[in-house]
């Protein structure tokens, strides 16, 4: 790095993502924060799919400056996995196979070896395994072009992030570290400096997680300057542009920490200074003045990148009335925290619920539970799901129409009979209830028959216009009302199921239809019921 050190100016380095294939929701992806400027605006980087022969992912020399000058806002790039030619294992965990010689770096294809996890007999496009965001985050107070003093610097800054680094078993799910304790010496001697973290949860019992607390050796106060604790400091960055575009503003600049303290104390020199500038004194008729920024407010997320705002008040409008084309709000990006998410522990799926209904379609339903404690963070798994269910058809009962009007005594002295009707509207079906009586028939007395002389051949002359009227009825009938004569219901079938949920069947044959019987008015018939609907 210090021999490029002319053309680099960052140095990235995070946390590695092991083993390649681990489940996203188990760890947050690895981040980190670069600088470019108008003279190094390139960025590349490698990193190894971990355990692997030698396959890698990574961009070569990015470019994050736009066409017409600008910066790039954000760029996401799909990564496929690359072959460094140094090994030619074929799976994730091939022993190591020195490739003699050394190939050229390459991108790896679907048909590069059936035990491949990339493999495809058809040849199509390798899956991807990573995806790289990069995103612009403009920082207060500092200006595109300028860099640290040199490259120690920027590898002075990377040192304590190296110290951050463990071997943590990712079934290990900790809290932060505490802030570091005072050193236990209180004289200019060696002592000890502590911190502490929480173990949130073990996800793996067999495997052993490290200690909780963390020690150092450190200096006592009272050493001098020359024992190790002194801060070196960089040099201040430009002042930032003035806040206000006329009158009195703020402008402010800042600086970092080079070297801490080699016995662990904190920095306690300034690393911000403001002071008051003036633009334009004399201002336009159509400036406005502002008071100066207020302070930043809380960033949005308590963890990974938020949005932070502050805002400012108009303290006299434009003398010309024209409106006032100061900004009043400000907002940035703020980074906090890495989120650090677990798995979601769930228990298996229950057996799934009785049908909601007792026959037809219906719905039925499974649940399982959330183990782990809420406080481990969110879980967005399902904990219900819901699929349709069949059963056998509900039984349809027998439907009619309501009862006709009842019709003249048939019989114009002495006792007879009348009677009324009604018609089927909808057929029983699936074992639903069968249909009652159509005809009713009722008594009917009309005057007492006379007697006497000439009465019998009346009542003989009036009996053989009945008869002439009931065989022109009775033939009338017969064209409107074609013969359909049915055998009688057969018996049921056996249940098509022994449980669960069957179906019986039972027919009614045509035993005789008229010539004149159109086929759809008489035609054999069919009911079906549900049987066994118990649970297998």
């Amino acid at each position: 790095v210090s021999s490029q050190s002319d053309e680099v100016l960052t140095v990235i380095k995070a946390k590695a993502q092991w083993p390649a294939w681990q489940p996203l929701n188990v760890r947050a992806a690895p981040s980190a924060e670069f600088s470019v400027d108008r003279h190094r605006h390139l960025m590349s980087f490698l990193t190894m799919l971990g355990p692997s022969p030698d396959w890698n992912v990574g961009l070569s020399a990015e470019d994050l400056c736009t066409k017409d000058c600008g910066w790039v806002q954000k760029v996401v790039q799909d990564l496929i996995p690359w072959d460094a030619g140094t090994d030619s294992g074929v799976t994730y965990e091939s022993p190591n196979k020195p490739t003699v010689p050394q190939e050229k770096i390459r991108p790896l294809t679907s048909l590069d070896h059936p035990q491949s996890p990339f493999y495809d007999p058809e040849g199509g496009s390798i899956k991807l395994v990573a995806r790289v965001v990069i995103e612009r985050i403009a920082r207060k107070g500092e200006q595109c072009n300028i860099v640290p003093d040199n490259i120690d610097d920027i590898v002075a800054d990377l040192a304590p992030e190296e110290k951050e680094e463990d071997d943590t078993p990712e079934t290990c799910i900790y809290s932060n570290w505490s802030p570091w304790s005072a050193c236990s010496s209180s004289t200019c001697e060696k002592g000890k400096r502590m911190r502490q973290r929480m173990l949130k949860a073990q996800l793996d019992l067999s495997v052993p997680c490290p200690d909780t607390q963390d020690f150092q050796p450190c200096m006592g106060p009272g050493c001098s300057d020359e024992d190790g604790s002194t801060c070196m400091m960089s040099d201040w960055i430009t002042w930032s542009p003035c806040s206000v575009s006329c009158g009195m503003g703020t402008r402010s600049r800042e600086r970092y920490v080079k070297q801490f303290p080699e016995d662990g104390s904190m920095c306690k020199v300034p690393t911000e200074e403001t002071e008051k500038c003036i633009v334009n004194e004399e201002c336009s008729p159509s400036s406005c003045l502002v008071t100066e920024w207020g302070e930043w407010d809380e960033c949005s997320a308590s963890c990974g990148t938020g949005m932070k705002r502050r805002h400012r008040m108009i303290k006299m409008t434009p003398a010309d009335g024209s409106m006032c084309k100061a900004e009043t709000t400000e907002a940035e990006k703020c980074m906090m925290p890495e989120c650090h998410t677990i798995p979601c522990l769930l228990s298996p799926w229950s057996e799934w619920s009785d049908c909601s209904v007792t026959c037809g379609k219906g719905m039925r339903t499974r649940q399982r539970m959330l183990k782990s404690a809420a406080e481990l963070g969110d879980c967005n798994e399902e904990l219900e799901q819901a699929e349709k269910c069949m059963l056998p058809e509900c039984p349809i009962d027998c439907e009619l129409t309501e009862w006709s009007q009842w019709s003249e005594c048939n019989t114009s002295c002495g006792k007879g009979h009348m009677i009324r009707t009604r018609m089927i509207k909808i057929e029983p079906q699936f074992g639903g209830t069968a249909c009652p009586e159509t005809v009713q028939r009722t008594k009917c007395r009309v005057r007492k028959c006379l007697r006497g002389p000439g009465m019998e051949k009346r009542r003989w002359k009036e009996a053989r216009e009945k008869r002439r009227s009931e065989q022109a009825k009775k033939n009338t009938d017969s064209e409107q009302y074609p013969v359909c004569r049915l055998k009688p219901w057969t018996a049921w079938t056996e249940c098509s199921t022994l449980c669960g949920g069957g179906i019986q069947e039972r027919y009614m044959m045509v035993k005789k239809r008229s010539k004149s019987t159109q086929f759809t008015s008489c035609k054999d018939k069919k009911e079906l019921r549900a049987c066994n609907v118990h649970p297998c």
